[in-house]
């Protein structure tokens, strides 16, 4: 249960499970998604757990399991699946409402960082530049648009050779429309330029966290990943430009659901 969405993962015997993402204000909805379990196990994690819990009392095992280990467990789920087994210890970033930066080192997982950039920020300052659109929508108008419209360059700023800074790079989000003619961008240029700011600040500040915890590999996971190519190649590209590895988790966002079921069911065992 998060701050915005419920990732619900429920597993039948041994399928594979099964996925989805419900509005977390929708309880009746989650509720109905998990209504086969309530003869079994459930497992669950996040923030808004507590209401949830007492609507299953009686009905099943109901195990609380802490997020922490949850995202961990889950992440290293879908790696596998993925055929993916990074080098361990590794930073786990899940960028949410907003973003929490997480070391996992073997089973051990805990948090080490964060901002307050993320999909909220995303869909917030979307809606108050382009108006109300819905997240989907919002990411589809950022792959139209163009950030140069809407951001300074270093290259705007410098001439060849004045400063050991490469020209393309990122001098002032949204700086462009602070200039004399900046003019009027499109919503598209817009919408790009959102995704940029928050991933270009969500990566330096994550990469920093990685150096501190002297872990070379960055896993990005979260709902606010999930049908967002922008924000996602504006995450590998400042990443690498630190010398950092970054992988973009798919099915990220359910790394607390599998990781609460998982374990849920390893304590049922």
């Amino acid at each position: 249960m998060g701050a915005s969405l419920a990732k619900v993962a429920l597993q039948v015997g041994s399928d594979p499970p099964k996925l989805r993402l419900l509005p977390v204000q929708d309880l009746e909805s989650v509720l109905r998604a998990v209504g086969g379990a309530r003869g079994g196990c459930i497992g669950l994690t996040g923030g808004g757990i507590s209401e949830l819990a007492g609507r299953f009392e009686g009905a099943a095992s109901i195990l609380k399991i802490n997020e922490f280990a949850a995202w961990g467990a889950g992440c290293r789920a879908l790696l596998r699946r993925g055929g993916l087994e990074p080098e361990e210890p590794f930073l786990l970033v899940s960028v949410g409402t907003g973003t929490s930066a997480m070391l996992v080192d073997g089973m051990s997982v805990s948090r080490v960082g964060g901002t307050a950039l993320g999909g909220g920020t995303v869909l917030g300052l979307g809606r108050a530049l382009v108006g109300p659109l819905e997240f989907d929508e919002l990411c589809v108008l950022a792959r139209q648009g163009s950030r140069r419209r809407v951001d300074l360059l270093v290259s705007d700023i410098y001439g060849p050779g004045q400063i050991a800074l490469k020209g393309d790079l990122t001098a002032a989000n949204f700086g462009r429309l602070a200039q004399p003619g900046g003019g009027s961008p499109e919503p598209a240029d817009l919408a790009a330029g959102v995704m940029g700011l928050v991933g270009e600040n969500v990566a330096l500040i994550t990469a920093g966290l990685a150096v501190a915890a002297r872990v070379r590999r960055l896993v990005f996971a979260g709902s606010t990943l999930r049908g967002n190519s922008v924000l996602a190649e504006v995450l590998i590209g400042v990443t690498a430009l630190l010398g950092r590895q970054s992988t973009i988790l798919e099915d990220g966002e359910f790394c607390g659901a599998l990781g609460a079921l998982e374990l849920a069911a390893r304590r049922e065992a």
